[in-house]
């Protein structure tokens, strides 16, 4: 979710306004803490039985992104603590990540490298919480 929006509720893709001001057209239907797209949210909310879930919602969000790394998981066998390719697989799509389109993408690739760095962090981070 950092990567994707920041934590902005109603974050979307770049393009969206024209000299940042005027809004204007997107190439995605991407929006809000996930960054999803319609047709995923939507299959969310109809597999998922949360047909109420809204993508500015961060509970919602949360159990969005959840459901995509458990689908993930079930579909292509990855871990649940790799990060990295939960990460290729939730920007690539299921299918776009079993042809590795992401393989194209140098720049998509460390992304996912940070994107794994920071959940290592994160997880540091929530050690020491308990820990106390």
């Amino acid at each position: 979710m950092h990567q994707e929006s920041h934590f902005v509720a109603d974050a979307e893709p770049s393009g969206s306004l024209f000299w940042g001001l005027i809004p204007w057209f997107s190439l995605s239907s991407a929006y809000g803490y996930p960054q999803a797209k319609d047709d995923t949210w939507s299959d969310y909310q109809r597999k998922s039985g949360n047909r109420f879930a809204q993508r500015d919602n961060f509970a919602d969000a949360c159990d969005f992104i959840g459901w995509y790394s458990q689908m993930s998981y079930k579909k292509l066998g990855i871990s649940k603590t790799d990060a990295k390719n939960l990460y290729l697989a939730y920007h690539e799509g299921h299918g776009g990540f079993q042809k590795q389109t992401y393989s194209q993408k140098p720049w998509l690739v460390n992304v996912s490298n940070k994107v794994a760095q920071r959940a290592q962090q994160f997880q540091q981070q929530l050690g020491a919480c308990s820990s106390r």
